[in-house]
């Protein structure tokens, strides 16, 4: 079995974690049950901050009742994690539950590591929302669970929108832009604070637009930045980047632009339910100010497309602990925990049946219509990884139109450079 080292997974995802067992010599042939694995230890490891300690309390407690097996939880940091999450499944006792970035799915399940759980997905994933649980499968197996997940939200000034005359939140897109042109007209804010590469808005509006970032050409993938439906997605966040005076060179984070809007004069701006949290710190009196509504698409019924970073659970292929791994995870993403989870956390959880637990959670409840309606990702190929390294095309591409350029000539000076990543093997 091939255990190749990936090269290069990029850092696709916001929210990715990282589970793994530490596997002895035993077989794992008990059946489930009270104390059935009695004994027995399965090892997590969770990215720091991806397991709240309600959640993980009470998971721990259910699991040990439940088969007589102990869940140890280890916290991992980000920086790294992909090379020593790859180098794991290259061992002879590698972790036995993995927690992965969704994106980077594909390119862990590429390389022979991750074991085939396409028997799990019939018995408890009918339900799992399909635009979260399309990550989980490469070449048509299911070689991970969708566990949780997030996207971005326009977060707003309400004294903003309020100073300018505005009530209640846009529906579609043409009424967000009538709101934005009222704050302009106001003078005295700035409309919406987005930088010229803030590229996953700039993807989920190309998954709005029905389009995707490569296509196939024979047996290799290509960029696809000339599809005229990327072309639409790009005018778009043209539109939405007039209204700003934010740089056309940089991205979300530099500066940090919940900072920004923290000062008080942006109306909005596009970024994860959690930026709010930035903008408090660094100023606490705008804190009763913020509001939260899910980016509108071009009609009420559907919002826009987003991005959506998350992750999935996997196991191991070479796990001796695979019925007990399956077992972790028939609890972790079943209804209880899941939805325990969600109220915790305020993630979007793998259902939308249980969307109720982020109720009078503002920044949850923005979010999860959009990823249940209007929800994808980049790529799903394990060559797309090398494409987001830095410096990343795209941006280029995104500044060269917003600075002027036709989409079709800002799409040509940087096909070569996608093209070429797209052929690296991992």
């Amino acid at each position: 079995m091939k255990r190749g080292l990936i090269a290069a997974i990029g850092v696709a995802a916001m929210l990715a974690s990282v589970a793994a067992c530490g596997s002895d010599s035993s077989n794992d042939s008990k059946k489930a049950g009270a104390d059935g694995y009695k004994g027995q230890t399965l090892t997590v490891w969770a990215m720091d901050g991806s397991t709240p300690p309600g959640w993980t309390k009470d998971l721990k407690a259910a699991f040990k009742k439940k088969t007589g097996a102990t869940v140890k939880f280890e916290t991992q940091k980000w920086d790294g994690i992909q090379q020593k999450i790859t180098t794991a499944l290259s061992e002879s006792t590698p972790p036995d539950v993995i927690e992965v970035g969704n994106t980077q799915t594909p390119a862990y399940a590429a390389t022979g590591g991750l074991a085939d759980l396409s028997d799990l997905k019939s018995e408890i994933g009918a339900d799992w929302t399909p635009s979260l649980s399309k990550s989980s499968v490469y070449q048509g197996k299911s070689y991970a669970a969708p566990w949780y997940f997030a996207d971005r939200v326009v977060i707003y000034n309400k004294k903003v929108w309020a100073d300018a005359g505005i009530t209640g939140t846009p529906k579609t897109r043409a009424e967000f832009f009538k709101d934005l042109d009222a704050i302009k007209k106001k003078g005295k804010a700035e409309p919406i604070y987005l930088p010229g590469q803030n590229w996953y808005f700039f993807d989920g509006l190309t998954i709005g637009q029905g389009a995707d970032l490569v296509k196939k050409d024979g047996d290799k993938y290509v960029s696809n930045l000339a599809d005229p439906k990327v072309t639409a997605a790009m005018e778009l966040y043209k539109k939405y980047q007039s209204y700003s005076k934010a740089p056309k060179d940089k991205d979300e984070a530099t500066p940090q632009q919940a900072e920004v809007f923290a000062k008080g004069d942006v109306g909005a701006f596009v970024g994860m339910g959690w930026e709010a949290a930035t903008a408090i710190a660094a100023n606490k009196k705008i804190e009763k100010d913020i509001g939260y509504f899910t980016i509108p698409g071009e009609t009420a019924a559907k919002p826009e497309g987003v991005f959506l970073g998350g992750s999935n659970l996997a196991v191991a292929a070479a796990s001796k602990k695979q019925d007990l791994a399956k077992e972790f995870l028939k609890m972790a993403l079943g209804d209880k925990f899941e939805g325990a989870l969600a109220k915790e956390s305020g993630i979007v959880p793998n259902k939308a049946s249980l969307d109720s637990n982020l109720k009078g959670n503002a920044a949850g409840e923005a979010a999860a219509p959009a990823a249940a309606t209007s929800g994808g990702t980049t790529p799903l190929i394990p060559e797309w990884a090398s494409v987001e390294n830095e410096p990343n095309p795209i941006k280029s591409y995104m500044t060269s139109v917003l600075s002027g350029k036709s989409p079709a000539a800002a799409a040509a000076a940087v096909e070569g450079e996608i093209n070429k990543r797209l052929a690296q093997k991992s």
